[in-house]
């Protein structure tokens, strides 16, 4: 990494190099594990390539953007670059597992432009070269047109069911607590729209009863505290993992034990321990579902082992929205800032374009020239 005497003059921050610069804007996202993993990756590709063209964050200029998208393509030479997963102490640690698909340098792009924008606030560099992109609407904007990583009704009813589905007799106590613990996980998920931070985040006192109905209160991104209304579903769940566990009914408003636990039904889950236990989840029924259904279920087994943590909240808000829920309900369960972003759960007008699309088809009568008498 390259340290430049004129990066950093007047700056509003404590850094004597671009890492430490850097390391300062990472500091904002702390209260994100998972955010700040990926902003450092991405930042961290970017010093690396830096270096090699022996630039540093304040150099960066327009044209500099394109070889860097170029480069997240094509990360050559491949033996400097590219390698397996290791730690990141390892000696033969690589930043790259491959090429970045168009989808992963866009968001490699609009990570690295919100730490430019930082920079210039903070006085570590003059100005935020991506402010210069003509297509920058294109290259940076990072929401789709809908929201397509979601189960479809259907598989999620079959997925549901597979939870459901009782464990053997005489099975050990803790092959009985996993099972009521993961039907708690996607229950929670599905029935409430929680990010994966905000389900292992999730206190039992966080479920609190209001003027006869219970409500959920979380603290979501950027510390904002909501509440969200729990349907009878979930107080079902919560009452019969709680007794499970040996607890009253329902909590105290007090109440500030971990809602999911680990095997000794006291510690909480980390973020990166439910990551894990529901991707397991969604490829065990991925195989069980190709075992029962053979070749005719390998699609639909295909994108339940493709499947992550937030695909839940997506299916969650994207089925709410299905049933009818009105779109400033459906943002206030997804505490979304802007209609824009819920709305992208909406399919309704796909619905109808298709029911319009499917009145043009092939025409089965006879052919022009049979109607014309000609041979």
């Amino acid at each position: 990494m390259v340290e430049l005497p004129t990066a950093g003059q007047g700056a509003h921050i404590a850094a004597r190099s671009d890492a430490e610069a850097v390391a300062r804007w990472l500091v904002e996202y702390r209260a994100s594990p998972r955010t700040l993993s990926a902003y450092r990756r991405e930042a961290e590709r970017l010093l690396l390539w830096l270096g090699e063209q022996g630039l540093g964050l304040a150099e960066v200029r327009r044209e500099h953007l394109d070889a860097f998208e170029s480069f997240l393509a094509d990360p050559m030479p491949r033996h400097r670059w590219v390698g397996p997963p290791r730690p990141r102490q390892a000696a033969d640690w690589k930043p790259f597992r491959g090429p970045l698909s168009p989808a992963s340098r866009r968001q490699s792009l609009v990570i690295l432009q919100g730490l430019f924008a930082w920079l210039v606030e903070a006085g570590w560099v003059a100005h935020n070269p991506f402010r210069l992109m003509r297509d920058k609407r294109r290259r940076l904007d990072n929401r789709q047109p809908g929201i397509e990583r979601y189960l479809e009704r259907p598989l999620w009813v079959w997925f549901w069911a597979w939870l459901n589905r009782p464990v053997e007799e005489g099975a050990s106590p803790r092959v009985r607590y996993e099972w009521q613990r993961r039907r708690l996980i996607f229950g929670f998920a599905y029935l409430l729209a929680p990010r994966i931070s905000e389900m292992s985040a999730a206190r039992m006192g966080d479920f609190h009863r209001r003027e006869g109905r219970w409500w959920w209160r979380v603290t979501g991104k950027g510390s904002k505290v909501a509440r969200v209304p729990v349907p009878p579903d979930m107080a079902a769940l919560l009452t019969e993992w709680r007794l499970f566990l040996g607890l009253a009914a329902m909590p105290q408003p007090d109440d500030a034990t971990p809602l999911l636990r680990a095997l000794d039904g006291r510690r909480s889950i980390g973020d990166n321990r439910l990551y894990r236990l529901i991707r397991e989840t969604f490829r065990e029924a991925a195989e069980t579902l190709e075992t029962e259904q053979g070749e005719g279920g390998r699609p639909a087994a295909m994108r339940l082992a493709a499947a992550t943590p937030h695909w839940l909240r997506h299916t969650a808000l994207t089925h709410q929205a299905q049933a009818g829920v009105e779109l400033r309900y459906l943002a206030a369960t997804a505490r979304h800032s802007r209609l824009d972003t819920t709305s992208r759960y909406l399919h309704a007008e796909d619905e109808a374009w298709h029911r319009q699309q499917s009145r043009h088809g092939l025409s089965v009568s006879k052919p022009l020239d049979s109607q014309n008498g000609s041979s």
